[in-house]
């Protein structure tokens, strides 16, 4: 049975809950959009005005990854715990338990973008559709791009994060200063950052449990399990009519793209050009004129 217009609740994952939202009517008409967040670590708030794609037709999920937001939190696991293939199985339960699987689209963003691909690589007979935005597919490529942006930073600010990370004092006043300079320029550029966006950033550092195992610190400083890890040898596979998503002054930048372009058959690219991280954030009106055109094409 189908969850009502703007339903939130949690769906069983093994011994645990992965909690979603759906807004609009599922199975209605059009396929449902399940929304990817990033980190690993992150939730759904950022994601939130993706829900403005209901109203022309296509409900929209969100959900919080386990780990963080309204899923089990597991603060005690070790970094063992949190693989990729344990955020691959919670993503097929979720598009099972809520009964889309015979028709959805994947909006995988930043770290749900290489998730999402890998989702499709398994061909679901339902996926219509995948959008990935913002996202590396090689950490590898994404941390020598990473190490290219931090050297355009002014020079007491690399230096600043330089001593802080071989102190290891993450959290220090001025380790967060000078990592803002780098978000402000490579993360989200509208300033004051906007609500949705605050909100997750402040779930991670309520509970950086999954964003540190795999990610690290920050954006710029991964040096988590998933540091070597990369999904480019296997992009052949995705199938699915998929949408390429980047800001012009993005972290994930046209090198770090690029693999997704080379490697899945026919996929389409759009680059912001006001734009870094969070182009549905910063360009929203084009967002979703893009995003509209896509969905319609399908």
């Amino acid at each position: 049975m189908s969850p009502d217009p703007s339903a939130k609740g949690t769906v069983p994952f093994g011994e645990y809950r992965t909690w979603y939202r759906v807004t609009g009517e599922l199975g209605a008409g059009r396929p449902a959009v399940v929304t990817v967040h990033g980190g690993p670590g992150s939730t759904h708030d950022y994601l939130l005005p993706l829900a403005r794609l209901a109203e022309d037709g296509w409900p929209v999920v969100h959900y919080d990854q386990l780990g963080n937001g309204g899923s089990t939190h597991l603060p005690d696991k070790g970094a063992e715990f949190w693989t990729v293939e344990l955020f691959e199985r919670e993503l097929a339960n979720l598009v099972e338990q809520l009964g889309i699987g015979d028709d959805y689209v994947l909006f995988g963003q930043s770290w749900g973008g290489p998730l999402c691909a890998r989702h499709a690589m398994t061909a679901p007979a339902g996926l219509r559709g995948l959008v990935i935005a913002n996202a590396p597919a090689s950490y590898p490529i994404w941390l020598q791009e990473m190490a290219r942006l931090r050297a355009e930073l002014p020079p007491d600010v690399q230096e600043a994060l330089l001593r802080h990370e071989a102190a290891g004092t993450y959290d220090s006043e001025e380790y967060l200063a000078a990592m803002r300079v780098f978000y402000d320029r490579h993360v989200c550029r509208v300033t004051p950052w906007p609500r949705d966006f605050l909100s997750s950033f402040m779930e991670i550092y309520n509970d950086p449990t999954v964003y540190y195992a795999m990610n690290g610190p920050n954006e710029f400083h991964v040096i988590g399990s998933l540091k070597d890890w990369s999904i480019v040898e296997d992009l052949h596979r995705v199938r699915t009519p998929t949408l390429l998503i980047s800001g012009r002054h993005d972290e994930a930048t046209p090198a770090v793209v690029q693999p997704y372009q080379d490697g899945i058959p026919g996929a389409r690219w759009e680059i912001f050009e006001e734009s870094s991280h969070l182009p549905h954030l910063e360009e929203p009106e084009r967002f979703f004129a893009v995003m509209t055109d896509f969905l319609k094409s399908l």
